[in-house]
């Protein structure tokens, strides 16, 4: 079945030759030029991947980004900018960017990373069925539901962005593992991003803040000094 895909990009060059070659990969294409008009068809439409422009009329990418999210947690999100700065891929990345490409780029590169990020959507699918273990974690009052991608904790649901609750998954699945920086970039954003350790930290803080009773001696994501990060082993886990 072909994926349905979302190009939000205001240069018909540009947007013309996307289309050129994902239509040659069997792609359904929707295409919007305006902010506004993209985040619209986001968010009443179901797409596999959304191609988003940083710099948009009447409502740039990082905003339409934003508010996807706030709406859409798992819908994957290639972002493109002509901008080079660390700022630009910090902040695209912190509001729940998949993936980051600066123009100009090759259509090759392109394409492998639109790949990569299918394949990996797809492949959390797959292993999230595959499991024999249960869909629903439990650890004390925290539940972690990995086919609905849904947490409560307390009974309460918790709203986590699509990377937080990757994060999570993907510690609550290995209790006391621990995983450093880098690891935890490669997996989770799925590509090397060498150099973005702090996108990491910010995103543990947030998590944090959100399911722990007291973020700074926390109870379920714990701090492996000189490696990284872990979640507690359940013995380690009181009700």
């Amino acid at each position: 079945m072909s994926k349905k895909v979302l190009i939000i990009e205001d240069d018909p060059d540009i947007a013309d030759l996307l289309q050129i070659h994902l239509r040659d990969l069997d792609m359904q294409l929707d295409c919007a030029e305006k902010g506004p008009e993209g985040l619209k068809k986001a968010l009443d439409n179901d797409y596999e991947l959304v191609i988003l422009d940083i710099m948009l009329p009447e409502m740039d990418g990082l905003e339409v980004c934003r508010r996807i999210r706030e709406r859409k947690r798992s819908l994957p999100i290639l972002m493109l900018t002509a901008k080079s700065e660390e700022f630009d891929k910090v902040l695209g990345l912190e509001l729940g960017a998949d993936d980051y490409l600066t123009k100009p780029f090759s259509i090759r590169e392109l394409i492998a990373r639109i790949k990569s990020i299918i394949r990996r959507v797809n492949s959390l699918k797959e292993e999230t069925k595959q499991k024999d273990e249960p869909v629903t974690l439990e650890f004390a009052d925290l539940k972690i539901d990995m086919e609905k991608r849904k947490v409560t904790l307390k009974g309460k649901t918790i709203e986590l962005t699509a990377k937080e609750f990757d994060l999570l998954a993907l510690f609550a699945s290995h209790p006391g593992k621990a995983y450093t920086r880098e690891n935890l970039l490669n997996i989770v954003w799925g590509y090397q991003f060498s150099g973005y350790d702090h996108t990491v930290n910010s995103h543990i803080n947030r998590l944090r803040a959100k399911i722990e009773n007291d973020p700074s001696n926390p109870t379920y994501i714990k701090t492996v000094w000189g490696v990284g990060y872990k979640f507690a082993e359940e013995e380690d886990i009181k009700d």
